[in-house]
C-alpha cells in the first residue's frame, strides 16, 4: 500500500438510497459478495441504515424516505439513467466476479475487458440501476 495512504485515518463510504432498501442489501451480498456489517430495520419494513462491508471498503445505505437527507439523494429516476458518479471497487478475479454477478441478474453495460492502463474492468448495473465499477488495477499498487 501507498505510504502515505497507510498514514491517514480518513476514510472513504459511497452512500446510496433505495426503494427497496432491504432487497437491495440482499441482492448487493448474493450478486457482489458484500457482507452485512449493521443494518438498523424501521417498523414498517424499511432499512433506515445499514453497513455493507467488501474487504476494508464499506458503503452505507438506507431506504428512500422524506427527509432532510432524501431532498439532497434519491434513487435513481430510471433503471437506465446517467449517473453522476459511481464506485470502484477492485477485485482479484474479474472474471470470476463478473459471472457471480451476472447469474444474480446484474445488468451488464461494459463487459470484462483488459484495460490499457493495466488490469482488468468491468461495468454493471444494480436492480434500481446504479452503475457499478468492478475491476483488479489497484492504484495503490500502481508506480
Amino acid at each position: 500500500m501507498n505510504h502515505r495512504a497507510e498514514k491517514t485515518t480518513a476514510n472513504i463510504i459511497p452512500t446510496l438510497r433505495y426503494r427497496d432498501a432491504a432487497a437491495a442489501i440482499q441482492w448487493l451480498c448474493t450478486a457482489f459478495g458484500f457482507e452485512r456489517h449493521l443494518v438498523v430495520p424501521t417498523d414498517d419494513g424499511g432499512v433506515a441504515h445499514a453497513q455493507l462491508v467488501f474487504g476494508n471498503g464499506m458503503i452505507m445505505l438506507g431506504s428512500a424516505r422524506d427527509d432532510a437527507f432524501g431532498a439532497l439523494q434519491a434513487p435513481l429516476g430510471n433503471a437506465d439513467m446517467t449517473v453522476s458518479q459511481s464506485p470502484y471497487i477492485i477485485v482479484s478475479d474479474v472474471d470470476a466476479h463478473h459471472a457471480r454477478a451476472t447469474a444474480a441478474g446484474a445488468r451488464i453495460v461494459m463487459p470484462p475487458a483488459d484495460q490499457d492502463h493495466g488490469g482488468r474492468f468491468y461495468c454493471c448495473r444494480d436492480p434500481e440501476g446504479n452503475l457499478w465499477n468492478f475491476g483488479s488495477y489497484d492504484p495503490w499498487e500502481s508506480k
